[in-house]
């Protein structure tokens, strides 16, 4: 599905994936501003939103907007599966040479488009990524979170993480096909554009509010988010588990020495139970962790041994690629 059904062989084609959730306050307003900016491009361009289960008015509101324009192509999923998922089936079904990935809410400034575009047409890129250069109008926890979970990822993963960088950029067909070639059902986009190599230019841009509606990713579903992140690209939580056991086995064995040299010295008991019952509530907790960390890893394994499809689709276009 990634490469076919070309429109007109002379024409270069841009493709648009767009994931929307419960998104119908912004669709139409997402539309109509980046129609005025497709005015200026020499390139055939092609819609393709992918309703994730949406519960309000998306799926109508997309299909209305399909009924007027043969190149708005909507996929709507059986339930929520994800914001990757949306991306997922986004570039499986987008068509032609470049494709570009958005987000609805016009965070994504669809004033860049022309230069992202003009840049993998001159060959010297296979991306054009945009990168915020601040998080301006950003909770303020939240930012901090989000600059030390891209430090975090760069120190545990030899997979390089832009802070600031968003899932908005346009790609070679190339370059998409390689992304499509892997079969993990666990996506973290933003690692998997980068491990794919192929060359990537970032273009910074100030940080710009919601044009309406409001986001549905909570703070949970960013530690969430975070924490398969590290899983997908990193095992460096393992060996941290690794050195854990060791030092508190070390630990242990001093702990064990030193109660004997003294009972043999001063031919006495042993005090000190309270501090007894805190190394073991530690030890315990440094077990606990483990297990859990261990566990995260294998329950990541499960879920891909098991084979599920990334997405379920409910309904589509009838001439979707």
């Amino acid at each position: 599905m990634s490469g076919g059904n070309r429109p007109n062989e002379g024409t270069k084609v841009l493709s648009i994936v767009v994931p929307l959730h419960n998104e119908q306050s912004t669709i139409k307003l997402f539309y109509e501003t980046v129609q005025t900016v497709l005015s200026k491009l020499d390139v055939t361009v092609y819609f393709y939103f992918i309703d994730d289960g949406s519960g309000d008015q998306t799926l109508s509101i997309l299909k209305e907007l399909s009924r007027h324009n043969q190149q708005i192509r909507y996929i709507s999923f059986s339930r929520h599966f994800g914001k990757e998922a949306g991306i997922y089936a986004g570039l499986q079904h987008a068509i032609g040479d470049y494709v570009a990935i958005m987000d609805v809410d016009l965070q994504d400034p669809p004033e860049l488009l022309p230069d992202m575009l003009v840049g993998v047409q001159s060959g010297q890129f296979d991306a054009v990524a945009a990168r915020r250069i601040n998080r301006r109008g950003e909770n303020k926890i939240r930012s901090w979170f989000s600059r030390r979970f891209y430090q975090w990822m760069n120190c545990i993963s030899q997979t390089e993480f832009v802070d600031g960088v968003r899932d908005y950029r346009v790609m070679t067909r190339q370059m998409v096909d390689a992304i499509l070639s892997l079969p993990e059902n666990q996506r973290f986009s933003k690692g998997i554009f980068t491990w794919v190599g192929f060359r990537t230019k970032y273009i910074p841009f100030e940080n710009k509010p919601r044009i309406a509606g409001k986001s549905s990713w909570s703070f949970w579903s960013l530690v969430k988010y975070a924490i398969e992140a590290t899983v997908a690209f990193s095992t460096v939580p393992l060996t941290i588990v690794t050195m854990l056991g060791l030092l508190s086995s070390g630990l242990a064995v001093l702990s064990m020495l030193f109660i004997i040299i003294r009972a043999l010295v001063s031919n006495s008991s042993v005090a000190g139970w309270p501090s007894m019952v805190t190394i073991i509530l530690f030890i315990g907790g440094i077990q606990l962790l483990s297990l859990g960390i261990i566990g995260r890893y294998v329950a990541a394994d499960y879920l891909e041994a098991k084979r599920r499809p990334v997405y379920v689709v409910k309904e589509q276009n009838k001439n979707i690629g």
